[in-house]
């Protein structure tokens, strides 16, 4: 323990930080705030929301001009600032994925493992649909959904439990969290492809996902899913 924490008294705060920086000029000031701004984006393992970064800057700072000098700076780099999940994160650019599984194999994260196509079909549901149970979900695909398959999402952080259904017996129902947002790379859930994009695309039937005709079976424990990665 330093000498200084040995002086300092239990209920001591700590030293408050000059946000408002009026001893600078203008132009210094602002450069101090967008290096306190990124310095904490930097520093954080998850996407940085705006009432963290409020506590670095005045409160006449207006952090969108920040950031976005800051994208302005990165543009050369192969790492940029973007907006997922409610905050700001740094992520490398997709361009250099290939450079970095070369580098480093697959994602490092344990807990970010791949999805089969089944796991990834429910998901989808789950995400367009929310918040649904587990026996909407059956009857979407025609058939049962295991709890198994419920219970790698879940696993993943990629779903939570949702509020109780008004049918018969209040079965729970499922929703994404946020987590989905940072796996998919998604600041909100309204920038999901709306349904008339994905069947322009041929992508997708909504007809078909109600009447459970997806080509593509839920699991019969066999493991021969097709593997669908996710996007980090």
């Amino acid at each position: 323990m330093s000498q200084a924490s040995a002086r300092r008294k239990p209920n001591d705060q700590p030293a408050l930080l000059d946000t408002e920086l009026e001893h600078l000029p203008p132009e210094l000031r602002w450069r101090e705030w967008m290096g306190r701004v990124e310095a904490v984006i930097f520093s954080a393992s998850e996407p940085v929301p705006r009432e963290v970064l409020a506590r670095v800057v005045g409160k006449n700072c207006n952090l969108e001009l920040i950031i976005d000098d800051i994208r302005a700076e990165l543009a050369g780099r192969p790492y940029e600032l973007v907006s997922v999940a409610g905050g700001w994160q740094h992520r490398t650019k997709k361009v250099f994925g290939d450079v970095i599984n070369a580098a480093f194999g697959s994602a490092t994260d344990e807990r970010a493992k791949e999805l089969t196509q089944s796991e990834a079909l429910v998901l989808m549901c789950i995400a367009y649909f929310q918040p649904i149970t587990r026996g909407e979900l059956s009857s979407f695909f025609g058939k049962e959904v295991s709890r198994d398959l419920i219970g790698v999402l879940r696993a993943q952080d990629l779903i939570a439990s949702g509020p109780r259904s008004p049918q018969p017996g209040a079965p729970y129902t499922y929703v994404t969290t946020k987590n989905f947002l940072v796996q998919f790379g998604l600041d909100t859930l309204r920038q999901l492809p709306d349904f008339e994009a994905l069947e322009d695309a041929g992508l997708l039937s909504k007809e078909k996902l109600l009447a459970g005709a997806i080509p593509a079976g839920l699991p019969n424990g066999d493991g021969e899913d097709d593997v669908v990665d996710q996007v980090s």
